[in-house]
């Protein structure tokens, strides 16, 4: 089964809320297995499996089953990146949640929200893609809340949806649920979403800067490309770029690509592939690449492929292709 991925800033806003109850949501983050960037840091992806566990834990501390529809007080706009940039200038509620549903792996790929007009109504639905584990209901509702909380924002406070569909069976204290959407809360439904009126999501938005959303899709689009590539690909770009700066392990590259090193490890695995391998294939393929001009000293060439020093690379260079790089270029030699 695939393990779905999901933007550690999203996962801060919830250690954020643990904090203000008086939890120490460090330590929760270490029984659940979750290793958030510190603040010098990039932000990773995390695992689907970790934060569940987490949010299992954050319900059970605070004692409290509805905890996920105040995480979106602790969510900024930053939070999301570049999406929650292009949420915030959006010149309507429809081009909001356009860009939520196109953009949304982005910030997970363990719920793939959809966006369908019915009548005079749209629906918003968060679906469980077929391979993937689902995430914690606490999660869910953190969602739907936050999207309502981004509607009160533009359209004025006393907003509503017209209805809520909850998977999650009905608790035995439904008010939260009632008293954060105010509006009708089904349970035990067949899908996850909210429902609104099409005249307010039309609605045009005086604060709407339509240059900046689309600064901030021309971003998202690249993240998005870059999501969408095999990781051995991923891989390969970041070492290529990383070389001449010495050699790059796997802990960097992961964590410039936003996971974390098992999840990385994890990735190439599924695709038969190890970081070893490409290091190898890269490092090779560019040594042939620099052999071939004559202003490149070996020395040099070692250098660019970030070997310690040129013995450490003629000492490969033979493993790769049985001879020194000094033989190869003159049986190569135009």
């Amino acid at each position: 089964m695939r393990e779905p991925t999901t933007l550690s800033s999203w996962t801060g806003a919830l250690c954020r809320q643990l904090d203000s109850l008086g939890l120490d949501s460090q330590a929760l983050c270490r029984t659940a297995g979750v290793q958030l960037p510190s603040a010098a840091q990039a932000p990773c992806r995390l695992p689907l499996s970790a934060t569940s566990r987490l949010w299992t834990l954050a319900v059970q501390h605070s004692d409290n089953p509805a905890l996920g529809l105040d995480t979106s007080r602790f969510v900024w706009p930053t939070t999301f990146h570049a999406l929650g940039l292009a949420i915030v200038a959006s010149d309507n509620l429809l081009h909001v949640f356009q860009r939520i549903t196109r953009y949304y792996q982005v910030v997970t790929d363990a719920l793939a929200p959809t966006l369908q007009a019915d009548g005079d109504s749209y629906l918003l639905s968060l679906r469980q893609p077929s391979d993937s584990a689902a995430p914690h209901p606490a999660a869910v509702d953190a969602f739907l809340a936050i999207y309502v909380r981004t509607c009160r924002q533009r359209l004025g406070r006393d907003y509503a949806p017209q209805a809520v569909l909850l998977r999650r069976l009905a608790p035995s204290d439904p008010s939260p649920w009632h008293n954060t959407f105010r509006a009708p809360v089904q349970f035990a439904a067949s899908v996850d979403g909210l429902r609104f009126a099409r005249a307010d999501l039309l609605r045009p938005l005086a604060d709407g800067h339509p240059q900046l959303a689309a600064h901030n899709e021309a971003l998202l689009e690249r993240e998005l490309a870059l999501l969408q590539r095999p990781w051995s690909q991923r891989v390969e770009a970041q070492i290529s770029q990383h070389l001449a700066a010495g050699e790059p392990s796997a802990e960097r590259i992961a964590e410039r690509l936003c996971v974390s090193l098992r999840s990385l490890q994890r990735h190439l695995h599924d695709e038969q592939r190890s970081f070893e391998q490409l290091l190898a294939s890269i490092r090779q393929r560019l040594a042939c690449e620099h052999l071939t001009d004559p202003r490149l000293s070996i020395s040099e060439v070692a250098y660019l492929l970030g070997f310690a020093d040129s013995s450490s690379f003629s000492r490969a260079f033979r493993r790769w292709l049985g001879c020194s790089p000094s033989q190869w270029r003159a049986r190569h030699a135009s």
